[in-house]
């Protein structure tokens, strides 16, 4: 667990850490980061990473919880509490935001892709993470279904699963392995959501 920063010096340097681990990572990757790479890119000194971190997986769980306030879930959600007259927008809109925020940090998903490979215990982490997102979505299925709004047939945990692996696993191939830009995000908009509301038989009338 990272050490509480307790002064608003000590916090400004945990920030610091934290953003010059982010640099580091994206740029080496998780397995070539080093510790003293981290403290020369944030500008501060190796024993203030040990006074608030006490690995390179720990600071780099930090990055991860950080992505956050980038708008980013490490799985797509879909919350059809606030647009509930218009399912086939919501699902759109959680879409465009989704995607949008993994391109700003398509550098970052790959390492962290990296790491899911490496480390169970970031595995475990991670799934953790995503588990409120699954969560949601999963509710919000069966609130369609019990309207009548969505094929009662589905299993909500395992269309969750399937449907969600597919938006992510999409963003990744597109921005992380095919490098493309922003440029791709209207259409992938308009292919997820088609394929989300047709797995779920939602009506679009």
């Amino acid at each position: 667990m990272a050490k509480t920063a307790k002064t608003a010096r000590g916090q400004a340097t945990q920030a610091a850490l934290v953003r010059g681990a982010r640099e580091v990572f994206e740029r080496d990757g998780y397995i070539d980061a080093r510790i003293t790479d981290i403290t020369a890119a944030s500008g501060t000194a190796l024993g203030s990473f040990y006074t608030y971190f006490e690995s390179k997986e720990e600071i780099f769980n930090a990055v991860v919880d950080a992505l956050g306030e980038e708008g980013l879930s490490l799985v797509p959600t879909l919350d059809y509490v606030a647009h509930e007259d218009d399912v086939v927008a919501s699902i759109s809109a959680h879409h465009r935001a989704y995607l949008e925020a993994y391109h700003r940090n398509a550098r970052l998903m790959s390492v962290i892709e990296q790491v899911t490979n490496v480390s169970d215990s970031f595995r475990r982490r991670r799934t953790a993470r995503a588990q409120p997102a699954v969560n949601a979505s999963r509710d919000a299925i069966l609130r369609l279904q019990a309207a009548g709004r969505a094929d009662p047939k589905v299993d909500p945990v395992a269309a969750v699963r399937a449907l969600s692996s597919m938006v992510s696993r999409t963003a990744y191939i597109t921005f992380v392995l095919e490098e493309e830009g922003a440029e791709a995000i209207d259409n992938l908009v308009k292919t997820l959501t088609f394929l989300w509301v047709n797995a779920l038989k939602i009506p679009t009338q």
